[in-house]
């Protein structure tokens, strides 16, 4: 699994990763990036709701 993001709809609000700091943190720029690439087993649960809570639905998710 690997999960996107979307910097031109990211607003920066850190729900991702409030939610799966295993996978999202801000950048330097406040805009999220993804440091696991591929989503660890462990983590894919949250990522997949870090991805459905987005506001702006700037995460994407590829299985």
């Amino acid at each position: 699994m690997k999960a996107h993001i979307d910097k031109d709809a990211c607003i920066g609000c850190g729900l991702c990763t409030s939610i799966c700091s295993e996978v999202f943190e801000m950048g330097d720029d406040d805009i999220a990036v993804v440091i696991a690439d591929p989503v660890p087993a462990e983590a894919k649960e949250n990522a997949r709701e870090a991805a459905d809570s987005c506001p702006t639905e700037a995460i994407s998710i590829e299985e």
